[in-house]
């Protein structure tokens, strides 16, 4: 039965969940913060005393004490505070880096571990832009934001405390500027959160397009359409540009209002306090320790205003970071282990399906319909049918990609639902349609599912898809790096093959695994599947009927459901469209045995 069936939480405001994403990277790292925040509040402290520090100076003038312990209070609080503030940014340059690390591990540890059809709901250019670009955005907003908030609230309430203890009237007529200068940055600050995520999402855009592109970039040359795909990237980038430069311009307007309405207060400061200094009702002394103080001011306001961009940019980032929470994490050791029985004799099939029946979220009808399936321990078994037959969905019902509605799967006679998800594909060999080669050497890719194989092992891989002579002319052999190599299209269906019976499998799997050999390489390829057939169970998707005209059993898929069951010659006599499907593609009727001679067809350009 399907498992997706989960009890959600009450949802729970967007802003706060976004929030609860940006806490949950800090949490692990909530020292390294105490400990900036520290030297955050030590580099604070003497910023604020240095201004006292000055007027000391300026009051000692003229009467006859010494200048030396002012002066030198003053040397040692520049002093102490560039230490101070050099180590914490030291502390906070690497807090930064290593809450994008966390981020980008769990991003990629989920994305890798999720279920297949939660991963591939979305392109893999929106989830490398996940990986990217959203984790720069988190790192301010979840590291130095947090310690420069703290740091900057202290700064500014110490400031305004201070100018309080020097003269009350200049602190009133700073406070007024202050407040127009906070609620015209209240009403700015939002809109540069959503110019950030709107232009984050066309960057996800612009990388889902691109690698769309560049995977099927012979095709694009070939269509002559290289100007429509960079004009489609073009509108994207444009379109991300447009938001980023909005929020530039939301940006450096606070900036603006927040650093003019501070110097204008401080114009009105300096002609109120020369005033007063004039009238003598004010010392020239404290009038210069609480400019120095208004000065001062504008790096904790400025500060604010850098904290509150930088979260609202990494509450963005939040945002589509958590929506990757979705995709549900495979939990691969629940259930039991099965080791693969010693004997065959007596044994039931090694794969069984029974009244299996999936239906995808969305669909109109079933994919799978009551399909009642048995694979034999040993021998061939093909599926076969037009493209929507359902022949993919069963493979990956069989590897639990996906779980079924209703019905039962079987290993080795013992329920898919007893047994873990490792144990049931550890059994299986798979030789997906489109064949990747993964990044690194060749070896890598053909130990790519046992890491263990010998070099002996390697290469009767290789000499039985018939791709030793062309890996030994590599120019490093089998550490030659896939990217340094021109192997075409049909060798690397044969080295995925090659890396599929490195080592005999329990069953090998074959998804239109001749989809793009040439005609003498397939009939290597079929070679290997009748001497692996021999020892163990083969199961093929074909479009090309010519592979499995010799298997054991041709079970025909029509709309999700089993129509027809049997060898070729049986198919051919009974089953009217696996005739169409066979004269489709000039296979004589005429064969006289599958051992003796293969059907005529036109071979295929690797």
């Amino acid at each position: 039965m399907s498992t997706d069936a989960v009890d959600a939480p009450p949802p729970v405001p967007l802003r706060w969940q976004n929030i609860a994403v940006l806490w949950g990277f800090v949490r692990p790292h909530m020292r390294t913060v105490v400990l900036g925040t520290v030297l955050g509040l030590g580099a604070t402290a003497t910023a604020l005393t240095m201004p006292m520090a000055t007027k000391w100076v300026l009051d000692t003038l003229g009467t006859g004490v010494s200048l030396r312990g002012p002066v030198a209070l003053l040397v040692g609080l520049l002093v102490l505070g560039s230490i101070t503030g050099m180590i914490q940014w030291i502390v906070l340059g690497r807090l930064a880096e290593n809450i994008v690390l966390d981020a980008r591990l769990a991003l990629v540890g989920r994305m890798l571990r999720g279920r297949l059809g939660d991963v591939q709901r979305r392109t893999p250019g929106e989830l490398v832009t996940r990986v990217t670009s959203d984790t720069v955005l988190l790192r301010e907003a979840a590291s130095s934001s947090i310690v420069q908030l703290v740091n900057g609230l202290v700064s500014l309430a110490g400031t305004v405390i201070l100018m309080a203890v020097l003269d009350v009237p200049l602190l009133l007529s700073t406070l007024g500027a202050i407040v127009v200068v906070a609620v015209l940055m209240g009403l700015l600050l939002p809109q540069i959160g959503v110019a950030q995520r709107k232009a984050q999402e066309s960057i996800g855009n612009v990388g889902s397009t691109l690698e769309g592109a560049l995977r099927a970039l012979r095709t694009v040359k070939a269509s002559g359409a290289e100007d429509r795909q960079a004009e489609q990237v073009t509108v994207q980038a444009r379109e991300s540009a447009r938001h980023s430069i909005r929020a530039v311009y939301v940006t450096a307007f606070a900036w603006t209002i927040a650093g003019g309405g501070i110097q204008l207060a401080i114009i009105v400061i300096l002609g109120v306090g020369a005033w007063r200094v004039d009238a003598g009702t004010l010392e020239v002394s404290t009038l210069i320790a609480f400019l120095l103080y208004a000065f001062n001011i504008v790096d904790p306001i400025t500060t604010l205003t850098q904290v509150f961009t930088q979260l609202q940019s990494g509450v963005a980032a939040a945002a589509r970071i958590r929506e990757t929470e979705s995709i549900r994490i495979e939990d691969l050791t629940a259930g039991r282990d099965h080791p693969e029985p010693a004997g065959t004799d007596g044994a039931p099939p090694v794969l069984a399906l029974e009244g299996v029946r999936l239906t995808y979220p969305g669909a109109t009808g079933p994919a799978v319909d009551g399909v009642d399936l048995a694979v034999p321990r040993r021998g061939h078994t093909a599926l076969v049918g037009p493209s929507g037959a359902g022949k993919t969905s069963v493979i990956s019902l069989l590897l639990r990609f996906l779980e079924p509605d209703t019905g039962t799967l079987r290993l080795d006679g013992v329920p898919y639902d007893e047994l873990s998800i490792a144990t049931v594909r550890a059994r299986f060999a798979y030789v997906e349609q489109e064949t990747p080669l993964l990044s690194g050497t060749v070896r890598d890719n053909l130990t790519f599912r046992y890491p263990e194989a010998t070099d002996d092992e390697i290469w009767e891989a290789l000499r039985a898809v018939g791709l030793e002579a062309t890996v030994r002319a590599l120019p490093e052999g089998l550490d030659t790096p896939v990217q340094a190599t021109d192997l075409s299209g049909g060798e690397r269906q044969r080295v995925a093959l090659a890396r599929a019976v490195v080592r005999r499998p329990a069953v090998l799997l074959l998804d239109e695994a001749t989809a793009q050999l040439d005609g003498l390489t397939e009939v290597a390829v079929q070679d290997v599947i009748r001497r692996t057939a021999r020892d163990g169970a083969v199961l093929t998707i074909a479009h090309r009927l010519s592979t499995v005209v010799d298997a054991d059993q041709i079970l025909v898929l029509e709309a999700g459901q089993v129509r027809a069951r049997g060898t070729h010659a049986e198919l051919l006599a009974t089953d009217d469209l696996y005739r169409e499907l066979v004269a489709a593609l000039r296979i004589a009727e005429s064969e006289a045995s599958p051992d003796e001679r293969l059907p005529e067809v036109a071979p295929t350009s690797s």
